[in-house]
């Protein structure tokens, strides 16, 4: 069965998905116990308006925000082992898996005749004592407990969380996500759709609030389109592929005024360039991880779709090529940065966000017989890829120095050029920009060719999930607050830095009209960044460079009506093009508020060190005269 969208794009579910649908998806209680994988290619839910109940995801009791903040940190009572990172699981003990994926490549099918449906009744809620509460009464209950706490919201603060839950999108009566924006003055284009990492900071923002429902929600169903057959041109990516967005759209059923929602998901095929979203699955991964962290719900990460899911994104990050780098090879425009601009081929934001992504993994597959060679695939890739992401990616004053006076066109195995980059690379820019003391990861490497620019988003994760050793993520947060005025300047933070100019703007991006100097992708400033620099800040211990740069930005985004982002060298103006009331941006703000409230919370967000990672090495494994490892000459800059 298949459909056709307005551009001829076919969206269909496999034989096979309909497998894994019959066996693992829970039932929905409007269609009289009809599966969902039984409906036509969307999720469908037939119920009136007025008559919407719980859509099937079964949900952990309600709690309160304390008192889930207080069972995320507080230690075990039972003399069990603290380090434990797993001893709030929810879960009696981890789900079995009928037969094994000992082929790591045939994951998805293997052993799943065996499972037995998994029904899960929706949970009710109580009904409330005392009535509905009006919204006024509900503002003033969130005040007082405020109060209580020693601390009172800005209007910034309460009109951001109005702004917000305003934006939540529902579907069979429960809410799934957030729009991407909700500005009245334009039209919306696909900026009335949930993206997926776009809703990340506004999942991040209702966890440290207590709310856990709508992130549970959203897992579920994005991990429920992940197993659509995806078709552009008569070719489909890999099965594990995410959706970039989807959106909520109803269909009338008869003339008594019902509806039947569905979600329509967008796995590129309507995207600009067509461009599949290599970092959603790596998104959905990293926020999966923080909902079992903050809610101590694990049994969610332990279900069998699930565990598929997360299995299914790591075949296609994992899968073999031709390339000789543990990076990931992709296009332009397959992640945040989703327009023309130069970053295709080893991108650092896809790097960091995929090591980031692996160790999450890590710490989530169940372990046992069938996973093993799994959890072997992701060790070996993370061993590799924090040495090349350590040890070629990162520029400080030596380090560009020594790239000064490279030798090119070596031919060994000893090389020292190992890329062939020729000195004439390094910009003009470069030279008086880079500090004495601090330094960064470069934005894209590949044979002869170096990107030399600033990119903040991958720098930031770089330092969240320790891809960088101390001392590198000591030398980016150096090399920010040296370079203060032009990465923050009047609103934190730079996508990228320096803007492309003139002939290498016109070559770079194609002319894009969009992405003009010092404006969108282009050197613009984006407020949505504030949480990621909140994080990276307080896992190293400054908190106070935090809390300057949300003082600047809580000084103008309300006023400026929570612009997706800023214009100019210095952030001065906002956007040209921006949209107002972006969801990110006001998402952003509220979150990294609360993580500086709940600095304990910014910690098991984050990753440490893990010398193992940089001991083990695949080359050991081989017995070849031929396999030289690099790694001994290094060794005494990567551990730094």
């Amino acid at each position: 069965m298949n459909a056709t969208g307005s551009m001829g794009l076919a969206v269909a579910v496999r034989p096979c998905c309909r497998l894994i649908a019959a066996q693992i998806l829970p039932r929905c209680p409007h269609r009289h116990g009809r599966r969902i994988a039984a409906l036509p290619f969307f999720l469908r839910c037939s119920r009136g308006r007025r008559h919407f109940s719980r859509c099937p995801c079964a949900l952990p009791p309600r709690r309160s925000a304390a008192a889930w903040v207080r069972a995320a940190v507080a230690p075990a009572r039972d003399g069990a082992a603290v380090s434990d990172p797993r001893r709030l699981s929810t879960s009696v003990g981890p789900v079995p898996r009928p037969g094994g994926d000992k082929d790591f490549g045939r994951i998805f099918v293997q052993g799943l005749a065996a499972v037995k449906p998994l029904v899960i009744d929706s949970v009710e809620q109580p009904p409330a004592v005392g009535g509905e509460k009006t919204k006024k009464e509900a503002v003033e209950e969130e005040d007082r407990s405020e109060v209580a706490k020693g601390r009172l919201q800005s209007e910034s603060e309460k009109e951001a969380w109005r702004l917000l839950k305003n934006a939540v999108v529902t579907y069979c009566g429960s809410p799934v996500g957030t729009l991407a924006a909700i500005d009245p003055a334009v039209e919306p284009l696909n900026y009335d759709q949930v993206f997926i990492r776009d809703f990340v900071p506004s999942a991040l923002a209702f966890l440290l609030k207590g709310e856990m429902e709508i992130v549970r929600n959203f897992l579920l169903h994005t991990l429920h389109l992940q197993s659509w057959e995806k078709t552009v041109d008569c070719y489909s990516p890999g099965q594990g592929l995410m959706p970039a967005s989807f959106k909520v759209r109803s269909v009338p059923q008869g003339s008594n005024g019902e509806v039947e929602e569905f979600l329509d998901p967008d796995f590129g095929e309507s995207a600009i360039g067509r461009v599949a979203p290599v970092d959603s699955g790596l998104w959905w991964i990293i926020l999966l991880r923080a909902y079992g962290k903050i809610s101590g719900d694990y049994a969610l990460q332990e279900r069998i779709d699930v565990q598929t899911g997360i299995k299914l994104i790591l075949n296609l990050c994992l899968s073999d090529g031709f390339d000789m780098f543990p990076t990931l090879l992709v296009t332009d425009g397959s992640c945040m940065i989703d327009r023309r601009m130069g970053i295709h081929g080893h991108p650092l934001e896809i790097q960091a966000l995929f090591y980031c992504a692996l160790r999450c993994s890590r710490e989530m597959i169940v372990a046992n017989d069938g996973s093993k060679n799994v959890l072997r695939a992701i060790n070996n890739r993370l061993s590799a890829l924090s040495f090349h992401i350590r040890e070629y990616y990162w520029a400080d004053m030596k380090k560009v120095n020594e790239i000064y006076r490279y030798k090119t066109e070596e031919y060994s195995q000893d090389a020292i050029n190992k890329f062939n980059i020729y000195p004439e690379q390094i910009p003009g820019w470069l030279v008086d920009w880079i500090p004495e003391k601090g330094g960064y990861f470069i934005g894209n490497l590949q044979p002869a060719h170096m990107d030399f620019r600033f990119f903040s988003l991958g720098n930031l994760w770089a330092i969240i999930s320790s891809l960088a050793t101390p001392k590198q993520a000591e030398g980016i947060l150096d090399l920010i607050e040296d370079k203060w005025d032009e990465l923050v300047g009047n609103m934190p933070l730079k996508i990228c830095y320096p803007a492309l100019e003139n002939e290498e703007w016109r070559i770079t991006t194609g002319s894009d009209p969009k992405n003009t100097p010092w404006s969108y992708h282009n050197g613009g400033s984006w407020p949505t960044l504030l949480w990621q620099f909140t994080l990276a800040c307080i896992k190293m211990g400054r908190p106070e460079s935090a809390r300057k740069a949300i003082a600047i930005a809580e000084n103008h985004l309300s006023n400026d009506r929570w612009p997706e982002y800023y214009d100019t060298p210095t952030g001065r103006f906002i956007g040209k093009q921006s949209r107002l009331y972006q969801t990110w941006t006001i998402a952003g703000f509220l979150a990294s508020k609360l993580l500086l409230e709940n600095p304990e919370l910014a910690s098991i967000l984050t990753f440490e060190e893990d010398l193992e990672l940089l001991e083990g090495c695949a080359c050991s494994l081989a017995k070849s005269p031929r396999i030289k490892c690099s790694r001994r000459a290094a060794k005494s800059h990567i551990f730094v």
